[in-house]
């Protein structure tokens, strides 16, 4: 019975150690998971699977701006958000990774848009993590915040400028499929100039090989250089337009005449109207349309719109150009109107998406209207259609006025 009592109390010893060896463990664990927590720069809070807060470190306090007394106890949508239920009762569009974590018992990420006196925001990178019992069921849930709305905005302006640098290498490219589709109609327009210069000076030279030409001949000559003249400064500013057209140059925002920018644009397409039977009436402001803009992207823009015209009207048609000044004198307004097949409902809602093309395989690149609507985006403008099928569209862009 000694020998059975001295190994009871041996074991019972044994059993008192190991427990106060788990106990001291325990404790040790805590006490080390809160020095974390504490020590930790990012706001942290301990959820009970409720919601409700049971423990927090000072960074969190600070980004809720409260007291650890307003804070333990109470819920965190009511700390954070100030809701009176769950963030993701009040708003189906925001998901809370605490219900994702107990939904798929895994570590869950968010970004939460969190508001600030003043009316402004915050936005927050959430991720929790889960806490489970000896028997692997989730008892609390960490939250780990971290504030990136610096990050955010710097991200979000890089990617904005990404964009408008995207943006700029489009509409050169572009530029140069639209030198492609002038060359072939101002190579006519060229063309027909260049035959009277060689018709006029080959009968100078005839005259000239007589002998001594009358005076007759002479009057007659004057008209013939005259005319000459003309056609070679026609030519040449046509040759100047499309190379000053085709030029890369770097964006440019100054003051500028809207009208002037029509006006270079209806000069180099004006031909290609006259080879598809297009009727052109223009009815442009009688004084000055002046913008902040950059020349060579608005010319592009009207371009896109005066050539999805003529393909609108493949038999002929009308087209008008008209430009006016708001009586609020505030913005700037021209409208591109003809009388092509129009565009259907179902397609209206994505005709500014890029690559988005009705015509055929290899008749358009779809990408002429969303760099019109881009390049007046940039220039703080609007753009809007209006069109019905088999009485054609209608594009107004308004831009702000200087």
């Amino acid at each position: 019975m000694e020998h059975n009592i001295g190994r009871l109390m041996r074991k019972l010893f044994e059993v008192d150690q190991r427990l106060r060896s788990a106990e001291e463990q325990l404790v040790f664990e805590k006490n080390f998971s809160d020095f974390l927590i504490q020590q930790s720069t990012a706001a942290i809070v301990i959820l009970n699977t409720d919601f409700e807060i049971v423990e927090t470190n000072d960074p969190y306090l600070k980004a809720v701006n409260k007291s650890k007394e307003e804070v333990i106890g109470k819920y965190c949508y009511e700390i954070s958000h100030g809701y009176g239920v769950p963030c993701s009762s009040s708003r189906p569009d925001m998901k809370c990774p605490l219900v994702e974590t107990l939904r798929t018992g895994r570590s869950a990420h968010v970004i939460h848009e969190h508001p600030e006196p003043g009316g402004h925001f915050k936005f927050c990178n959430l991720v929790t993590y889960p806490l489970r019992d000896q028997d692997g069921k989730i008892y609390q849930i960490i939250e780990v915040w971290r504030d990136i709305t610096e990050q955010l905005s710097y991200r979000w302006d890089k990617r904005v400028k990404e964009l408008k640098s995207d943006l700029q290498k489009l509409v050169q490219e572009d530029r140069m499929i639209s030198l492609g589709k002038l060359a072939a109609s101002c190579s006519h327009e060229i063309n027909n100039p260049i035959q009277g210069l060689l018709t006029f000076s080959d009968l100078m030279q005839e005259i000239l090989a007589e002998g001594k030409p009358s005076q007759k001949d002479l009057e007659q000559f004057k008209k013939h250089l005259s005319f000459m003249s003309k056609e070679l400064e026609r030519c040449g500013n046509i040759i100047s337009g499309l190379l000053s057209f085709a030029r890369e140059s770097p964006r440019e925002y100054k003051e500028i005449d809207l009208n002037e920018v029509l006006e270079a644009v209806l000069s180099l397409t004006r031909h290609k109207m006259e080879l598809r039977n297009v009727d052109l009436t223009t009815r442009l402001h009688p004084g000055l349309l002046m913008i902040q803009g950059d020349e060579r992207e608005l010319q592009q823009c009207f371009l896109n719109l005066i050539f999805n015209a003529i393909e609108a009207m493949p038999g002929g048609g009308q087209l008008r150009i008209i430009s006016t000044l708001k009586r609020d004198k505030k913005n700037v307004r021209v409208e591109v109107r003809d009388t092509g097949y129009g565009i259907s409902k179902e397609n209206l809602e994505h005709i500014f998406d890029p690559f988005f093309t009705t015509k055929g395989e290899g008749k358009g690149t779809g990408l002429g209207l969303s760099i019109a609507y881009g390049v007046t985006k940039n220039h703080k403008g609007n753009i809007k259609i209006n069109s019905k099928v088999g009485e054609g569209s209608s594009f107004v862009l308004e831009f702000p006025a200087l």
